[in-house]
């Protein structure tokens, strides 16, 4: 990529959690909202470069605390099920995306639209991921606490590398977005969306009646920011996350920094194993997936390094 992406291009941003609430820091709201600060600096001034810009966001070490407050308070309030906890999740990083972003936007003298949807994300009640729950959640357990939670709960619990015990539940491939619609209106009109966080709350449809209803699982979050960007006919799918590229044999020797592939190269290094399942596979599988649709760019790189890769210069950058 030789030269600066045009002006006017549609990019869907796609944070992830940690950009939030960073690794060895104790979570407080002044440390979150400092954070989200810090990257609503960066996306205002892509919206100043001229980009239309909507926005996603992980929320999994968010939803983590407020999963182990329900464990803390159980004794006194009742613990709420996991889509609700993903929906609180969605609106408290909103708040804080919403009110940062315009701050920011005001300092730049541009006067924009911002909007959170509070997403929910359709799946199918036949994935195989209901049969085989495997993404981890939540507080570590002792083996006494995992066996009555077990019995008590019916939740499903694997030893974590001999960390204790954790809570594990499906991860479903999203299907749609349910306020697809709205978020396309909205970003249609020029306003800068905030939308499908944490992946959506996972919901599945009756085929009778078409009534909707929350489920226990986790949908990946770059999973529903492909179907996001692919909704609202972005060009650029820029995936921010906490390393600068993609690697080749990652912390091991001889590690190797992507640039440029294609994604027939990026398939080729998915099928020999080189990227791990629970972090840099599901953001390559997703930028394959948004290309395959006609997507032009996909983009990973860490927020700092966010301007440089757009202009080609930095970051792994994937093309059809």
């Amino acid at each position: 990529m030789s030269k600066s992406i045009k002006e006017g291009t549609r990019v869907l941003v796609a944070l992830g959690g940690n950009a939030i609430l960073k690794h060895r820091t104790s979570g407080t709201a002044e440390e979150q909202m400092h954070n989200v600060r810090e990257v609503c600096r960066l996306i205002a001034g892509l919206v100043q470069s001229g980009y239309h810009v909507a926005v996603t966001h992980g929320n999994g070490p968010q939803v983590g605390d407020i999963l182990l407050k329900n464990e803390m308070a159980k004794k006194t309030l009742p613990p709420m099920p996991l889509d609700i906890c993903g929906a609180e999740s969605q609106g408290m990083i909103g708040y804080m995306l919403q009110q940062s972003l315009d701050n920011e936007l005001r300092l730049l003298g541009i006067d924009r639209r911002i909007a959170t949807v509070l997403s929910q994300t359709l799946v199918d009640a036949d994935d195989p991921a209901f049969s085989e729950p495997r993404k981890p959640i939540g507080p570590f357990y002792t083996a006494l606490e995992a066996s009555k939670l077990k019995e008590e709960r019916g939740f499903s619990l694997v030893n974590d590398a001999g960390r204790g015990y954790r809570r594990v539940v499906p991860s479903p491939n999203p299907v749609e977005i349910i306020e697809g619609g709205m978020v396309r209106t909205l970003y249609e009109d020029g306003c800068l969306v905030v939308a499908s966080g944490g992946g959506g709350v996972p919901v599945i449809r009756d085929q009778k009646t078409g009534i909707l209803k929350g489920v226990e699982a986790v949908v990946d979050k770059d999973r529903s920011a492909a179907v996001l960007a692919r909704m609202i006919g972005a060009s650029i799918f820029l995936i921010l996350t906490d390393v600068d590229n993609a690697y080749l044999d990652y912390e091991r020797p001889g590690q190797k920094a992507l640039s440029r592939i294609t994604v027939a190269e990026a398939k080729t290094y998915l099928a020999a194993g080189h990227f791990p399942k629970g972090s840099m596979r599901p953001k390559i599988e997703s930028a394959v997936k948004f290309l395959e649709s006609g997507g032009e760019t996909a983009i990973i790189t860490s927020p700092r390094l966010a301007g440089e890769a757009l202009a080609g210069k930095a970051g792994t950058i994937i093309v059809p």
